[in-house]
């Protein structure tokens, strides 16, 4: 019985990679004299970019409309209101990071009272404390 598991295993590879070798020859790539005939087509029509100048570059950033004395009394105002992100911290603060400090509040008033009712489950003896 495993000799037919095998022999059906190799069948199954050897068709895979027949069927494959079928597609590979139906997409052959073009000759080499076919791409140097549109090479030499393109130079003649001027479509090739010369050596060394790659794609053409982007169009320059359009220039500030404000002047440095309005860009700099905008950072200072923002400052002092304290909506510039530190050196270092990358993008914006998290939404939910701004209403932490009344959660943590929460938390710890909920973990004083259920010490006060003897509710807290001591270390380690809870479900997931290691068994010895």
């Amino acid at each position: 019985m495993k000799m037919k598991n095998a022999l059906t295993v190799v069948a199954a590879v050897a068709a895979a990679m027949f069927t494959q070798a079928s597609f590979a020859q139906a997409s052959a790539p073009a000759a080499r004299a076919d791409v140097k005939a549109e090479t030499k087509a393109a130079a003649k029509e001027g479509k090739l970019t010369p050596a060394g100048e790659g794609a053409p570059k982007a169009a320059a950033a359009t220039t500030s409309t404000k002047t440095r004395a309005e860009r700099k009394a905008e950072t200072k105002s923002a400052a002092k209101e304290g909506k510039l992100t530190p050196a270092g911290e990358g993008g914006a603060k998290p939404a939910a990071a701004a209403g932490s400090a009344a959660m943590r509040a929460d938390v710890k008033a909920d973990t004083k009272a259920a010490a006060k009712d003897g509710k807290l489950t001591p270390a380690g003896e809870g479900a997931t404390a290691p068994k010895k």
